[in-house]
C-alpha cells in the first residue's frame, strides 16, 4: 500500500473560507496540518487538552500568537513557569488576607485563574515530573482541589495547555501522563501564513455549534482500528481524535462528522502517537495455517432438500472497512519516518522518562527548589519563610485567644515550632564510570593504551555531563584503585601515563574492589557503572595463590556478590577471539558482554554509553 494523503488536511478550513485549492508539497502539507491544529484547538479548547510544541521558543511563539488571534475577546491567556510551585500552579492559602482576618482564605493559582482559556508552559522539559503529573490530573478532572494549610476549596479549571518542549532527543520532555491528555504534538513547528486560517467570526460560530455536533456511526470504530494498527496503547488517543473530528465538523458548519473529519483528526492526533507501522493488507493473520497445509473444510451436514433454507441475498459492501482503510492511509501519510525511527529506537533501548540529565536526588542545600517540608532550620537546612508563615496563618485567631491578652494591643504573629518549614531541593545525580583494567600478561601494554584513550575521551565528555571517571588496575595478586573518581582531565592524564603491567590475573580481587568502590559511589548519590576490560583468563585466587580452577571459582563467587549489589556493568572481552569463559563472567555479573578483539577508544566509549543508559 502506497501512503497517500487520504483527505485534504485543510478541507474544513477551506470550506469555511469557500476555497478549493489543495496542498501540493510535503512542506505545504505540514503547514496545512499545523494550521488545522490551530483552528481545531481554537474551536475545541479544553476538550482537546492542548498541544505539545517541540521546537524553539521563537517558532512556538509564532504558532501561539496565531492561536491567540482566533480566540474570542477576553479569553484568559496565562503563562505558567516551569519552576512554579503547587501554590502558584493550583492555588493555596492567601497569606495576606488570612493573617489580616485570622480566617483561612483560599487563593487561586494559574490554572484556576485561566478557566476557559489557555495556559502556556515554556521550557516544559525543566518542569518536575511530579508537577506535570498533577497538571495532567487537572486536565482530566477540569477542576483543582486545594486541601492544605487549613484550606479546603475547589476551583473550576477547564484549560487548554500549550507546552513548549525544547528538549533534545535523549532528554526528558513532557511526561507520558501529561502527553497522553494533549491532543496534538507538533515536531518542528512550520511557518504558517495567517491567510490559511479562518476568521475569528467562523471560530466563534463553530464554538457555539460544537455541543450539537454528533459523530457518524463508523467514526469511533475506524479510529479505534487505526489506534490498534499503529500500536497506540492508550484509549485516549482515539477519544481525542473523535473530539477533534467533532471540532472539524463544527468548523465546517455541519452537525455530523464525515469521513474527511475523521481522516484529518487521525492525521493530527494518532500519527504522533504511533509506535509501529500496520502490517501489509495482504499479510495473513498470525494464527492462520501455513499456505502449504490448508485446513480441509468440514463436510456439509446431511439434510433433506425440503429443509434447506431459502437463498439469502449477499451482504452489502462493508463501507466501514473502506473508512478504516482511509484512516490508516491518512495516519501513515502524516507519520514522519524519522519520528517513528526515534520511537522504535527509544523502545529498544528501554529509555525511561529521564534522559541524559540523570536521576534526581533530594538535597537540603543546593539544586533546584521544589517546595518545602516540615522541619527546623539548622546548619544543613534553610528556612522557607513564606511557607512557614502559611503554616502559621490559619491558627492566629486561636493562638491569640490562648495568649490571654499578652499581645498588649499590638498586632502579634504567633509562630510555633510545628509551623517551621525548610526548603527542599533536588539535584541531578551524575554517573561514575569505573574502568577495571586487566594489566596482566604480555598484551597489557596494548590494553592499557586503549583504556587510556577511552578514559580521556569520556573525561572530555564529562564536562557536558555529570559523569566522573575512576580506574582500577589488577595484576599480580591484587587490584588497586589508581584513579579515584574525578572530572579533572589533567590529573587523569598524569595518573594514566604511568600505569604498570605484567603478572598474573587476580580477577576475583578486581571484582571485589569494583563492588566496594561502586557501592561507595552510590552512597554519595551518583550512579555507578563498572566496565571490565579483561580476557577472562583468571589464574590467581582470592588468597593470592595460583591455580586456574580456584581462581575461576573465586571469580564466579565474587561476580554473584557484584550482581546482588545491583550495579550496572559491561565486560569488554579483549581476547583475540570471543572467549566463552569471559561470556560466563559477564552473565554472572549481570552485565553486557562485548567481544572486542580489535579494541579502540571509540568502540569502548560506545560500549560505555550503552552501559550508562542501562544504569538509568
Amino acid at each position: 500500500m502506497t501512503p497517500t494523503i487520504a483527505a485534504d488536511p485543510m478541507a474544513p478550513l477551506r470550506a469555511a473560507r469557500g476555497e478549493a485549492s489543495a496542498a501540493s508539497s510535503v512542506g505545504d502539507v505540514r503547514s496545512a496540518l499545523a494550521a488545522s491544529a490551530i483552528a481545531l484547538l481554537a474551536v475545541g479548547g479544553a476538550r482537546l487538552g492542548g498541544v505539545v510544541l517541540k521546537d524553539s521558543a521563537a517558532a512556538a511563539g509564532e504558532w501561539l500568537s496565531l492561536l491567540q488571534r482566533l480566540l474570542p475577546d477576553g479569553t484568559p491567556w496565562l503563562r505558567l513557569p516551569s519552576t512554579a510551585t503547587d501554590d502558584r500552579a493550583f492555588g493555596g492559602l492567601d497569606l495576606v488576607v488570612t493573617i489580616a482576618s485570622g480566617t483561612p482564605t483560599a487563593e487561586k493559582g494559574v490554572l484556576p485563574s485561566a478557566h476557559g482559556g489557555v495556559v502556556v508552559v515554556p521550557l516544559v522539559e525543566r518542569m518536575h515530573a511530579g508537577m506535570q503529573a498533577r497538571i495532567a490530573s487537572v486536565l482530566e478532572e477540569g477542576a483543582v482541589h486545594v486541601q492544605r494549610d487549613g484550606v479546603d476549596a475547589r476551583f473550576d479549571a477547564r484549560v487548554t495547555l500549550c507546552a513548549i518542549d525544547e528538549s533534545d532527543a535523549d532528554e526528558q520532555g513532557v511526561v507520558a501522563s501529561l502527553r497522553d491528555r494533549l491532543a496534538f504534538v507538533l515536531e518542528g513547528v512550520p511557518r504558517i501564513d495567517a491567510a490559511m486560517l479562518p476568521p475569528r467570526e467562523t471560530i466563534v460560530a463553530a464554538r457555539e455549534r460544537l455541543d450539537r455536533v454528533v459523530p457518524h456511526d463508523d467514526a469511533m470504530p475506524a479510529l479505534a482500528t487505526a489506534s490498534v494498527a499503529f500500536g497506540i496503547a492508550s484509549a485516549r488517543g482515539a477519544q481525542l481524535a473523535l473530539r477533534a473530528a467533532l471540532a472539524s465538523a463544527a468548523l465546517d458548519g455541519r452537525l455530523e462528522t464525515d469521513d474527511d473529519d475523521i481522516a484529518l483528526a487521525a492525521q493530527l492526533v494518532l500519527a504522533p502517537r504511533a509506535t509501529q507501522l500496520p502490517p501489509p493488507p495482504d499479510s495473513p493473520p498470525e494464527d492462520a495455517p501455513p499456505p502449504d497445509q490448508p485446513e480441509p473444510p468440514p463436510p456439509p451436514p446431511e439434510q433433506d432438500a425440503s429443509d434447506a433454507p431459502p437463498d439469502e441475498p449477499p451482504p452489502p459492501p462493508d463501507e466501514g472497512g473502506q473508512l478504516e482503510d482511509r484512516v490508516l492511509d491518512a495516519v501513515q501519510a502524516a507519520l514522519p519516518p524519522e519520528l517513528l525511527a526515534q520511537l522504535l529506537a527509544r523502545a529498544q533501548r528501554g529509555q525511561g522518562e529521564l534522559g541524559k540529565a540523570g536521576q534526581e536526588r533530594e538535597s537540603w542545600l543546593r539544586g533546584r527548589q521544589v517546595g518545602a517540608r516540615r522541619g527546623r532550620p539548622d546548619g544543613t537546612r534553610r528556612i522557607h519563610l513564606l511557607e512557614t508563615l502559611r503554616a502559621a496563618a490559619p491558627w492566629q485567631r486561636a493562638r491569640a485567644r490562648l495568649a490571654d491578652g499578652r499581645g498588649t494591643g499590638a498586632r502579634t504573629l504567633f509562630v510555633e515550632r510545628e509551623d517551621f518549614r525548610v526548603r527542599r531541593y533536588v539535584e541531578h545525580a551524575g554517573t561514575t564510570v569505573f574502568f577495571v583494567v586487566d594489566a596482566s600478561g604480555s598484551a597489557a601494554a596494548q590494553r592499557l593504551g586503549e583504556a587510556k584513550g577511552a578514559v580521556e575521551t569520556l573525561l572530555a565528555e564529562s564536562y557536558s555531563r555529570r559523569d566522573r571517571i575512576a580506574l582500577i588496575s589488577f595484576r599480580g595478586t591484587t587490584a588497586e584503585l589508581l584513579l579515584p573518581p574525578t572530572r579533572a582531565l589533567a590529573r587523569a592524564r598524569r595518573l594514566l601515563g604511568d600505569l604498570p603491567g605484567g603478572g598474573g590475573t587476580p580477577l576475583a580481587a578486581a571484582i571485589d574492589a569494583a563492588t566496594t568502590a561502586a557501592v561507595a559511589a552510590r552512597r554519595t548519590g551518583t550512579v555507578p557503572v563498572v566496565v571490565f576490560l579483561t580476557d577472562g583468563r583468571a589464574n590467581v585466587a582470592r588468597d593470592g595463590k595460583g591455580g586456574r580452577a580456584e581462581a575461576r571459582a573465586d571469580a564466579m563467587t565474587a561476580a554473584a556478590t557484584f550482581r546482588a549489589a545491583g550495579v550496572a556493568s559491561v565486560l569488554i572481552d579483549t581476547s583475540p577471539r570471543p572467549d566463552p569463559q569471559a561470556q560466563a563472567y559477564a552473565d554472572a555479573l549481570g552485565g553486557r558482554y562485548v567481544p572486542l578483539p580489535a579494541l579502540d577508544a571509540k568502540a569502548l566509549a560506545g560500549a560505555v554509553s550503552l552501559a550508562r543508559e542501562a544504569a538509568r
